[in-house]
């Protein structure tokens, strides 16, 4: 029997279709990289789009619970799913009434030190804060190396770009610590803003940090300055590397000031990105 000649040609093809070489299948294009506001250069970014555990060429765990100088009442867990996770594009921290290892919750707390430390700059992390009574979500920064004063703590500075307390909500808090003006002492330098939707909706939380100033904003919105004025180090600390610390805390002396419901939890912080930006330099004259 013979087969009409486009019928023939049309099996001779699919044959040869068949036998053909195929292309391996091409991974997905990287996302491209954020643009920078005007005047900066981005230096340091994660966007959370993987699966599974945060980077851990960014990002090291804080691990224990003992209280952490507050009396906080969460374990800080190493590297653990349940407590911090990447999902959905966003970066999960999440606080869980469970005991562990003698504490009545577990939590994450998440730092950048020795892999992202900056000693000015601009920091932006855009974040969903958690609600309920006895939350303590933190966005804040600590020096990599301590060796001002006492050795610790706040001789050695502290940055709070943002802290929340769930008895409190909608209220978000900047503030900087030194030896000489520091929360025990009810004489830090503060600045709160009212941010109705910060448990259901994200903003951005942005720190500018330069020689003279330290500067805090939400959605660009600038509420929070600390300025250097001349001050040593008792004053100003901030005059060499500090790192990230990302964090939600459960109690503790400022969280468990109206104590702890345990009705909401578990309660998550989730991030959607963090960004740090230096100066551009300005361009030289031209030749």
């Amino acid at each position: 029997m013979k087969l009409p000649c486009a019928l023939l040609l049309g099996l001779l093809l699919a044959g040869m279709a068949g036998l053909a070489p195929r292309l391996p299948a091409q991974a997905p294009a990287p996302a491209a990289a954020p643009v920078a506001p005007a005047g900066w250069n981005l230096v340091w970014h994660d966007e959370f789009d993987g699966n599974g555990l945060p980077d851990p060429t960014r990002w090291s765990f804080d691990v224990g619970g003992d209280g952490w100088g507050n009396h906080e009442l969460q374990f800080y867990t190493d590297a653990r799913w349940e407590n911090c996770r990447q999902q959905d594009g966003h970066l999960i921290i999440e606080a869980r009434r469970e005991a562990w290892q003698g504490s009545p919750y577990t939590s994450a707390r998440l730092v950048t030190k020795d892999k992202g430390d900056w000693s000015a700059g601009r920091f932006e992390i855009r974040a969903r804060l958690p609600l309920g009574r006895g939350t303590w979500p933190a966005i804040w920064m600590l020096p990599t190396v301590w060796n001002f004063g006492n050795g610790g703590w706040p001789d050695n500075g502290e940055i709070d770009i943002m802290e929340h307390v769930g008895y409190a909500p909608g209220v978000v808090h900047a503030s900087t610590h030194s030896k000489q003006h520091q929360w025990r002492n009810k004489n830090q330098r503060t600045a709160t803003l009212a941010v109705p939707d910060a448990g259901t909706a994200f903003h951005t939380y942005a720190l500018e940090w330069d020689d003279a100033e330290i500067r805090i904003f939400v959605d660009d919105h600038h509420y929070f300055t600390s300025r250097k004025d001349g001050g040593d180090w008792t004053s100003w600390p901030f005059i060499r590397n500090f790192h990230l610390v990302l964090n939600l805390a459960v109690g503790g002396d400022w969280g468990g000031v109206q104590g702890v419901d345990p009705v909401p939890f578990p309660q998550r912080m989730e991030v959607d990105y963090v960004r740090v930006y230096q100066r551009a330099k300005p361009p030289g004259p031209a030749r």
